[in-house]
């Protein structure tokens, strides 16, 4: 007899992992996106005043901003150079 019961082919246990690892991802991916939130709202709020005072408001937002974009674009380049 067999000790593991089989739900459409799969395993129970197999189902519980996969169920394990969708919730860690949603939850990784969450607070990625809630930290680019944070810098995105900081980065149009006080970072252009804050880290660029010798430009003007409007540029000095447009930088804080494409700092912001520089972060966006290199992470998934990071991370198919750091997964491999």
């Amino acid at each position: 007899m067999e000790s593991v019961e089989r739900l459409g082919g799969e395993d129970r246990g197999e189902i519980s992992s996969i169920r394990t690892v969708a919730l860690a991802s949603f939850i990784g991916t969450t607070v990625e996106w809630y930290d680019f939130f944070i810098y995105g709202t900081a980065a149009a709020t006080v970072f252009g005043t804050l880290f660029f005072p010798e430009l003007s408001p409007t540029a000095g937002t447009l930088a804080a901003f494409s700092t912001f974009a520089v972060g966006f674009f290199a992470r998934p380049v990071g991370g198919a150079i750091f997964d491999h």
